[in-house]
């Protein structure tokens, strides 16, 4: 790790003004800087600042402050099945008790050529290569893929968030704005070293869930080599409005297959007016892979990402006598 400045300013103002490296939970940020993947000359630790809470409004919106730990709002009552399963199937406890909801949504890609300074990156290091791309590459991305990136978006919480609408609250130098959370991240393309559309200086300061009566009825299917501290190979949120046998509505969102949180909303109208059965899932999931691009060691993902889908689908139903399941 190299030196750095390390400040603690108290104020959001005062925050966004300076020029530096936000520094929450640090769960993500310590462990590059002591790769060397990050550099950054000057640190500001935020966790003075007055963004906290969690809350549901006049309209019935949760509002969760970007300092909440993980763990706590996993726990309270007031959070979305699938937003508080996202949560408790990252990391592990002790991360979880660390790490921000504003910092989780903003960590870096776990890919291990990013995390090798000794590798070609060209999200580390612009015009490089990506060696992923020919090299080792079964947890990586088949949808929304480059030649220049094919890393898999890390969080499973926003995948849990996109899938709801939540949108977040941001400020910065210039002021302040609110925008939809999936219109935060960036597809790679030729500028895979762009990971988000925030400004120099601009910070998350709240998470916004829009009030949604039939999001009790979600949850969070992840699809990992092992059950603990470890990264989805798909990963599904699925929210379901059922009646009389029937789905009114859905949300779908999937995760460890893209290199953003990636919503379906084509398997979103399938679903909606289908009776609850297997066979209406497996016709509504079928093109839920369409614009994969599979890699040498990954072609079992397209596959997988039905499976994960027709699994959450059927945590959040009972299907009807005579469906098949």
């Amino acid at each position: 790790m190299r030196p750095f400045e390390l400040t603690a300013p108290t104020t959001v103002a005062d925050a966004v003004a300076s020029s530096g490296t936000f520094l929450a939970g640090g769960t993500t940020l310590v462990d590059l800087m002591k790769l060397n993947v990050l550099t950054p000359q000057h640190v500001l630790d935020i966790n003075r600042l007055p963004l906290r809470g969690i809350a549901v409004d006049e309209d019935g919106n949760l509002r969760i402050g970007a300092l909440e730990r993980m763990s706590d709002v996993a726990a309270h009552p007031a959070v979305y099945p699938a937003i508080s399963r996202a949560l408790l199937r990252s990391a592990s406890q002790q991360l979880r008790n660390m790490a921000s909801i504003g910092g989780n949504l903003l960590q870096r890609t776990r890919c291990g050529y990013f995390r090798d300074v000794n590798m070609p990156c060209n999200r580390r290091d612009p015009g490089s290569g990506c060696a992923a791309i020919t090299g080792v590459n079964r947890m990586h991305a088949i949808l929304g893929t480059s030649d220049s990136c094919v890393a898999t978006h890390a969080s499973d919480l926003a995948v849990a968030l996109v899938a709801l609408d939540t949108r977040v609250r941001l400020v910065g130098p210039a002021g302040e704005r609110t925008i939809a959370l999936a219109d935060l991240y960036r597809l790679p393309g030729d500028t895979p070293q762009l990971e988000h559309n925030l400004t120099e200086g601009e910070l998350i300061t709240e998470i916004i869930v829009p009030r949604l009566d039939w999001a009790s009825n979600s949850t969070y299917v992840k699809v990992r080599d092992r059950q603990s501290y470890e990264f989805a190979l798909c990963s599904a949120a699925v929210a379901l409005d059922v009646r009389d046998g029937h789905i009114v509505d859905a949300r779908v969102a999937v995760g460890g297959v893209g290199t953003m949180p990636w919503r379906l909303p084509a398997v979103e109208r399938e679903l909606r007016g289908a009776p609850v059965s297997v066979a209406a899932f497996e016709a509504a999931v079928s093109g839920a892979a369409d614009g994969a691009r599979p890699l040498s060691h990954n072609g079992y993902k397209p596959s997988l990402l039905r499976r994960t889908i027709i699994r959450a689908l059927l945590e959040l139903t009972e299907p009807t006598e005579g469906s098949g399941a």
